[in-house]
């Protein structure tokens, strides 16, 4: 594992409509790891996620985010995305008329505009998403599909981590991704997650359930609770909520020692 910082949060206090919801996250995700964070209904994990790709909605009311080094607070999500961020939704979005090849030949052209970088021609485009599609086992129907249309919820998950896979994010941050997944689904979508794993990426998994952890193993495991992350340990937190709840956890963290 690297000691390159990639993601160093510091602070953060966010809210929606003058109602604090993050209230002083701190956090560091160094090239090389992938953290999960977990903690119940409410407790501001997808507010967290949205806020570092840069989501409108939300109102920043302190702190700071950093990204490879640079300072997020003033980026358009845009902007994030063309420096390596990703956001996989927890509901992702659907548009008809608009087939994936399209949407990802766009969307990789303009990051790549954005880097300074040559636009991929269309054999070239085929040639490399064809290489992503077979990564994950798709089949090239699904390429040929309107945008999450009449897609399973297993289906559109696969095709947020094709999406993630085709434009080689250097930080990941994956939200909820294992909501709605039956078993199988869930094993189809960790096993694309950690064949993107590498040295000089990383990863951050937002999840209720530990039953995604026994697929993706993240390093470090935090829980956040009423806003704040109030343990951070490797992967044995995740297995406490599995062994007792977030009732129990959550009291043992906060009971001074």
């Amino acid at each position: 594992m690297s000691n390159k910082s990639l993601l160093r949060i510091n602070n953060l206090q966010a809210g929606v409509e003058g109602r604090a919801i993050l209230k002083g996250i701190n956090l560091e995700i160094n090239a090389g790891e992938v953290h999960a964070i977990m903690g119940p209904n409410g407790s501001g994990k997808s507010t967290l996620a949205s806020v570092i790709a840069g989501r409108e909605g939300y109102e920043i009311l302190g702190g700071e985010i950093e990204f490879r080094g640079e300072d997020l607070m003033d980026m358009e999500a845009d902007e994030r995305a063309h420096l390596g961020l990703f956001l996989a939704f927890q509901y992702p979005v659907e548009i008809p008329g608009v087939n994936t090849t399209y949407f990802l030949k766009s969307a990789i052209n303009e990051t790549r505009k954005a880097r300074g970088e040559k636009e991929l021609d269309a054999v070239e485009f085929l040639k490399f998403i064809k290489s992503k599609a077979k990564l994950l086992d798709l089949p090239e129907d699904f390429l040929k599909r309107s945008l999450n249309v009449g897609f399973s919820g297993g289906e559109k998950k696969r095709n947020e981590i094709f999406q993630m896979a085709a434009l080689e994010p250097v930080m990941a941050v994956l939200d909820e991704t294992d909501s709605g997944l039956d078993i199988d689904a869930l094993k189809v979508v960790a096993n694309g997650v950690n064949q993107l794993r590498g040295p000089e990426s990383a990863q951050l998994v937002i999840t209720h359930y530990q039953r995604l952890l026994d697929y993706i193993v993240p390093d470090v495991v935090h829980v956040l609770h009423a806003g704040r992350i109030i343990k951070t340990s490797p992967q044995e937190p995740a297995q406490e909520l599995e062994d007792k709840d977030y009732v129990w956890v959550i009291e043992a963290a906060l009971t001074p020692a």
